[in-house]
């Protein structure tokens, strides 16, 4: 049985795998430009990986923002969706965000995996918007302790 691994990332090798699972998602897949991808606000977000039987195959990054947690970047490579990875990166993100003492998490899921988020605990919280030519929706969730 595969097995899923959840990483910190704490190397410049893992941070370059999350950027690369990264871009395979979000520009080659879904057209998004490279230079809004990887942002500013890459050096202060915790950054994690989801390994599949050792090879990296999910990624995301959390930050705090007005005292929430701000999930962001969440993405599976196409082949490894149905195998747990995303909940796994979730799963990840929010046991950074309890750490660091926050008590909520925000994010803005594209509309089609809003069903995925809903399963996780999340509440939409907002109208459908556009980020970066997709539309979104603002997601929240109480953290457990």
């Amino acid at each position: 049985m595969a097995m899923l691994t959840r990483v910190r990332v704490e190397t410049k090798e893992q941070l370059e795998e999350a950027y690369r699972i990264r871009t395979e998602v979000f520009v080659h897949e879904q057209g998004v430009s490279p230079e809004i991808e990887i942002d500013g606000h890459e050096a202060i977000a915790k950054h994690v990986l989801v390994l599949y039987d050792g090879q990296p195959v999910g990624a995301g990054r959390v930050r705090e923002v007005d005292g929430v947690a701000k999930l962001e970047r969440i993405c599976v490579l196409q082949p490894f969706r149905k195998h747990k990875a995303g909940a796994a990166v979730m799963a990840e993100l929010e046991s950074i965000a309890s750490e660091m003492g926050l008590e909520k998490a925000k994010l803005h899921a594209q509309t089609h995996a809003a069903g995925f988020y809903e399963k996780l605990g999340y509440t939409a919280d907002s109208d459908m918007f556009m980020e970066d030519g997709i539309p979104h929706v603002r997601m929240i969730k109480k953290l457990e302790k």
